[in-house]
């Protein structure tokens, strides 16, 4: 890290100057010769990059993204060779199965180019992903959910005491940080069998989660401009507190705690449900050649940088729109209860109540319809040949793809209010309207590179808000104000803030007293 924050010579500021103009020249060359110069969009990014820079760096994207499509259609210029499209039809063609459109370019900005590390996020050749996705299927699919839920119970026990305890003191929290904690300490103990210990410490542990969000910043821009990635990873890592300084520390911080998992391994300490780092061990152990030591690391890694993040933003979302709609909140609340008195509802709630609670269920949804965790296209390449996508011919090499807020908030399938938070819109609907919101409705990707970890976030989601609806009354200290808001790939909320008043109902969390001894499954980082 001491290396990384040295001055550089000036030899990568000089090369990177000399080659911004030879690219806007060429851009505005490509621009007049395509074949696509009449799809609308800004004027600066019909030439150039830079608009789109811009944009993505303010960070709300995905609100302009939302925007350009209500006014120039189904498809929309963000750069030169770059489109976003927002048609149902192109999800078969774009992300289906055998379809042949690779990840785009802007995937790279997320690697180190040194190491040439990469995650089942940022390989862009579709064999190379096929064959990674198949090795951490198993740690990932439904049936091992069942092993994860006692790490997800303790963790929602810690995390309701907590908030016992500051509901007595009266405070104003960022309810969002306590998600991300959440979240983080699910996921350390899922991957590793220790909690990172953000709840017990109510704080960024070793600046963790800042190192997280300098490195996705940096990352998503540096995509903007693929081929000057390795030049501008070079640049940037001179700055302290830049995102591949973070990018570094992630890595060195997942080879420790790997290094630790591996002490007690099959030993006598390693009792209770295994954990993800334990199954790829295993694996790693069977079949070294297969499961790579790399493949042990970068699926840890990926736990880390995108776990937490995508499970707390979407808990967020939960717990905004039940606070900005309080009929809403007490009718889940309301529904909860009345399966409790007959009995139908555990302390803590299972998965498989939670899979039972249709209006539960409807919430989720769609609190991750109008708040998914990505804010930006999930972008490709078209293929050797071209393709129609709505009814447009692209040539091989433009990048399209869909953004999942743009698909969420299509009025031509959600209805005139898709801009509203309505669950009720999941439950009685025809089977056919169902089944285009459904198609339409992506919190989690698209495709074959739709998220791996769907189903433990959705875990660690179906299992905490009904835990806390009935146990708390969550008061906005600002009702009215705006939720502000990050995009920066994840858009992530920076400031939920609100007090946490105990219902006189709720039941007194059981089986966690502090920071005491605690099952070593469930034991924090040192």
């Amino acid at each position: 890290m001491d290396q990384l924050q040295k001055p550089g010579s000036g030899k990568e500021l000089i090369a990177f100057a000399s080659i911004v103009p030879a690219r806007v020249i060429f851009s505005v060359y490509r621009f007049y010769s395509s074949p696509l110069r009449n799809i609308l969009g800004s004027l600066l990014a019909r030439v150039i990059n830079l608009w789109y820079f811009c944009k993505v760096y303010e960070g709300h994207l995905e609100k302009e993204n939302i925007e350009l499509h209500q006014k120039y259609g189904k498809i929309v210029r963000i750069a030169p060779n770059e489109f976003s499209i927002d048609d149902p039809d192109a999800i078969k063609v774009i992300y289906g199965h055998g379809t042949g459109f690779p990840k785009a370019g802007w995937y790279y900005g997320w690697t180190d180019p040194m190491q040439k590390n990469e995650t089942l996020f940022t390989t862009r050749s579709i064999f190379h992903h096929t064959i990674q996705r198949r090795k951490y299927a198993t740690s990932h699919s439904m049936s091992t959910l069942v092993g994860y839920e006692g790490f997800v119970d303790e963790c929602g026990r810690i995390l309701s005491r907590r908030f016992e305890e500051l509901s007595g003191a009266n405070l104003v929290i960022n309810s969002g940080e306590w998600m991300q904690y959440y979240a983080f300490d699910i996921i350390g103990a899922i991957t590793f069998s220790k909690r990172f210990g953000f709840l017990n410490n109510g704080e960024d542990i070793g600046g963790l989660i800042q190192a997280n969000d300098n490195r996705r910043m940096c990352a998503t821009l540096a995509g903007i401009y693929p081929s000057l990635h390795p030049l501008l990873f070079r640049v940037v890592s001179y700055l302290p507190s830049s995102g591949a300084a973070g990018f570094q520390y992630l890595f060195k911080f997942a080879n420790e705690r790997i290094g630790e998992r591996k002490l007690w391994l099959g030993t006598e300490a390693d009792d209770g449900p295994m954990d993800q780092v334990g199954r790829f061990l295993t694996a790693h152990m069977k079949r070294p050649d297969y499961f790579t030591t790399q493949d042990v690391l970068m699926g840890s890694l990926a736990n880390i940088l995108a776990g937490s993040d995508t499970t707390a933003i979407s808990l967020s979302a939960i717990l905004h729109y039940l606070c900005t709609h309080p009929e809403k909140m007490q009718k889940l609340r309301d529904k909860i209860d009345s399966i409790a008195k007959r009995g139908q509802v555990s302390d803590p709630v299972t998965l498989k109540e939670t899979q039972t609670m249709t209006y539960l269920q409807a919430v989720i949804k769609e609190s991750l319809r109008l708040h998914p965790a990505t804010g930006l296209r999930l972008a490709r390449k078209v293929p050797k040949g071209g393709a129609t996508i709505s009814g447009e011919f692209f040539p091989e090499g433009a990048t399209v793809g869909i953004n999942t807020w743009v698909a969420h908030y299509n009025r031509d399938i959600f209805g005139p209010d898709a801009h509203l938070f309505r669950p009720k819109r999941w439950i009685g609907a025809d089977e056919k309207a169902l089944s285009v919101m459904e198609q339409y409705n992506f919190p989690f990707g698209l495709g074959s590179c739709g998220c791996i970890s769907k189903n433990i976030s959705l875990l660690e989601i179906g299992k905490v808000i009904p835990q806390l609806v009935r146990r708390f009354d969550f008061e906005l200290e600002e009702p009215g104000r705006e939720l502000h808001c990050v995009n920066h790939w994840f858009v992530k909320q920076t400031d939920l803030r609100c007090r946490l008043p105990m219902r006189r109902q709720s039941t007194k969390v059981q089986g966690y007293r502090g920071t005491g001894a605690i099952p070593r499954h469930h034991a924090t980082m040192p």
